[in-house]
């Protein structure tokens, strides 16, 4: 399995013979190579249909939530449901904000729990650290730690190290909120059980 970051939050992930994408956004080259596009939310640098319209192909398959039923789609979701397509087989988990406005729990927004290659992969989305994101069991977790929008790197480290994946990988920094060295301080201050990959800018991590 192959992972990448390509910016803000959009996640790209080789998996046998199929690629799935997470909440493409600000894609430059046109490679038409996605089998599969989830969307957590409605907000432009998640759903962005410019970036979508450069990675789909014609058998593309599209997970939207339910803020998003009259855009094109193939599959319709809701928040802590367990869902499949094909042979993928994932959880929905509700993302929302505790103290803020930008994600108001009762728009449905969700991160996915996916499993891949016997891993359990959890896609927060825009989210605060949550009652339901407590209870989520994974090996990796992709994590916002930009703040304003999300949880802020302190919340995400404190949550990290509760939640203890065997892998965490920073998102949603480094562009339209939290500078980019905000990936080096989360490294630095997870726990040293905890396996830390900066893959913001399309680094790629071979799990």
């Amino acid at each position: 399995m192959k992972i990448s970051v390509i910016t803000q939050s959009a996640i790209k992930i080789n998996s046998g013979d199929k690629v799935i994408y997470f909440d493409p956004y600000n894609i430059k080259d046109e490679s038409h190579d996605a089998d599969y596009i989830f969307i957590t939310h409605d907000h432009y640098d998640h759903y962005d249909e410019a970036s979508i319209e450069k990675i789909k192909k014609d058998t593309t398959k599209i997970i939207v939530p339910l803020c998003l039923k009259d855009k094109e789609h193939n599959l319709l979701i809701e928040g802590y449901r367990y869902y499949g397509i094909d042979d993928l087989k994932f959880v929905t988990v509700p993302s929302y904000n505790i103290d803020k406005q930008f994600h108001p729990r009762e728009k449905y927004y969700v991160g996915y729990v996916i499993e891949l290659e016997g891993k359990k992969l959890y896609i927060m989305g825009d989210t605060d650290r949550t009652l339901e994101s407590d209870n989520v069991k994974c090996d990796i977790c992709f994590v916002p730690i930009g703040g304003t929008y999300t949880m802020n790197v302190d919340e995400a480290i404190d949550f990290i190290n509760d939640l203890k994946p065997e892998i965490a990988i920073p998102i949603h920094y480094g562009s339209i909120v939290g500078d980019m060295s905000l990936g080096e301080e989360f490294k630095n201050r997870v726990d040293n059980n905890i396996k830390v990959e900066i893959l913001m800018g399309e680094k790629e991590y071979d799990c």
